[in-house]
């Protein structure tokens, strides 16, 4: 525990003197009186901003000073600029002015993904009654019934969980100075100033225009004739990455999440930009759907196209399947959902495989820019024997591309194979030059005449067991799935 008071004084000038010699050496800063009385000065000039701008958002003094001496001025930053206001009513007290149960409040709070709260902690402020409210209206001008409500509460908790999450991970949120946790205050305050109003007009843009395009797509299909709430057709398909379970294992992270953030990047650019919606990302996954099989077509061999040709990605296998869907909540279920994420687990490496039903209403439509190839039947798991497709543009030979894609993977992975060989042999040398080392401290130890050669060679080493380990690679990166 430290003790902080809200301004420097003779009292605490040790203090001060050792919190400015730590922050010289974590800052960079030079050692002495002259770099302690900077850090002093600078961690006075914080203290006096946090405390302007918690004051401004409901905070006491004696809140503020509490923060101080227990070293939690941070944590109480966060709490009164996230979610402005005092914490003043119990969830008893919020049932009461809201007119809420306290049994259906605790299921709406549950919903948005929040902890539950003693039943006498007064941990509500006006901004929660003011959102109850809101949910409370919603229900009584029959916007919604309650458990549409509430599905659609965990909806909006668990996107902005995610969304919260990928802000505050990499940092943007949590800048602050080494680990003085009144310099952390006053960099996230600062931050929070310009950040928090910003993603708010951020993420209320994205969601009307979105909820637009949601509704426009609605409105087409009951002007089309088909019910509204009815399972629509539309084409389902998956992408899935080749390899990345063995290369995540091979890779740093700061290198695996620039993997993970390129993948994302072409999907998305991909699939958006000639008429589709990712659904969701699963890991190395991507699954989106389109209104008709021209436009999934077209998807589905762009991207392989495009991962063919990126120096940082493996290739990824696609899947193509169209039919009624199940859409809830966002998300979309059902038997064509379920063949097309069969159907791209058979796939091989850098090909376009699609339904039978898919494959009729393509040639149907656009015989003239797409040419396919059929598989042989196939037993897929839970659905029985499928007749599939190999999809291609038109003038593709089909022939060949299984062992096109398979020689350009193992490109990749030979590689791959080169590094970790190469990883190997700075091993061994770092080896023989330790054990050079010791044969030189131990000068009245005999040394037998094998000592040298056995230093350099043991067995199970050398290049025959790297090359053998460069082999393992490339087999490993082989499909695992019939040519097409």
């Amino acid at each position: 525990m430290r003790a902080g008071p809200s301004t420097p004084s003779d009292d605490d000038a040790d203090q001060l003197d050792v919190v400015g010699l730590a922050s010289s050496q974590r800052t960079g800063r030079p050692d002495g009186a002259g770099g302690s009385a900077a850090s002093a000065q600078a961690r006075a000039t914080a203290l006096a901003h946090v405390r302007n701008r918690l004051l401004e958002a409901g905070a006491t003094e004696e809140e503020i000073d509490r923060a101080v001496a227990e070293d939690v001025l941070d944590l109480l930053t966060v709490d009164r600029l996230l979610v402005p206001g005092r914490r003043r009513y119990s969830q008893h007290e919020v049932a009461e002015i809201t007119g809420l149960g306290v049994d259906l409040l605790h299921r709406f709070w549950r919903a948005l993904g929040f902890l539950d709260v003693g039943e006498e902690e007064k941990a509500f402020t006006e901004l929660d009654i003011e959102a109850i409210e809101l949910f409370l209206g919603m229900v009584r001008i029959g916007a919604t019934e309650v458990d549409t409500a509430l599905q659609l509460a965990r909806v909006i908790g668990s996107s902005m969980a995610r969304i919260a999450e990928a802000e505050v991970v990499p940092g943007t949120m949590t800048v602050g100075i080494g680990d003085d946790n009144v310099l952390v205050a006053d960099a996230f305050a600062s931050v929070a100033d310009t950040t928090v109003p910003a993603m708010a007009k951020l993420l209320e843009f994205v969601w009307r225009r979105h909820v637009q395009a949601a509704t426009r797509r609605t409105m087409l299909l009951r002007t089309h004739g088909q019910i509204t709430g009815a399972s629509p057709v539309l084409a389902v398909g998956f992408a899935d990455m080749v390899g990345f379970t063995l290369l995540s294992q091979h890779l740093a992270e700061d290198e695996l999440a620039a993997v993970v953030r390129r993948f994302e990047e072409i999907s998305h650019d991909t699939v958006t930009s000639l008429g589709g919606r990712v659904v969701k990302m699963i890991g190395d996954e991507v699954m989106f759907v389109v209104d008709n099989v021209v436009a999934a077509a077209r998807i589905g061999l762009t991207l392989a196209e495009a991962y063919a040709d990126d120096e940082l990605l493996s290739d990824v296998r696609v899947s193509l399947a169209v039919g009624s869907v199940l859409v809830r909540d966002g998300d979309y279920y059902g038997p064509t959902v379920n063949l097309s994420h069969r159907i791209v687990n058979i796939a091989n490496p850098g090909t376009v495989l699609m339904s039978d039903e898919f494959h009729t209403q393509l040639m149907a439509e656009a015989g003239d820019e797409f040419t396919a190839k059929p598989l042989r039947p196939r037993v897929l798991k839970d659905l029985g024997v499928v007749q599939l497709w190999w999809c291609g543009r038109a003038g593709q030979e089909p022939d060949g591309t299984g062992s096109v894609a398979d020689r350009r993977r193992n490109v990749r992975w030979e590689r791959l194979g080169d590094v970790l060989r190469d990883l190997e042999d700075l091993r061994e040398v770092g080896g023989r030059l330790l054990s050079a080392g010791r044969r030189a401290s131990v000068v009245d130890a005999p040394r037998p005449a094998s000592t040298a050669t056995g230093a350099v060679t043991t067995p199970g080493d050398g290049p025959a067991q790297n090359e053998e380990s460069r082999s393992g690679l490339v087999e490993a990166g082989g499909s695992d799935s019939e040519g097409t």
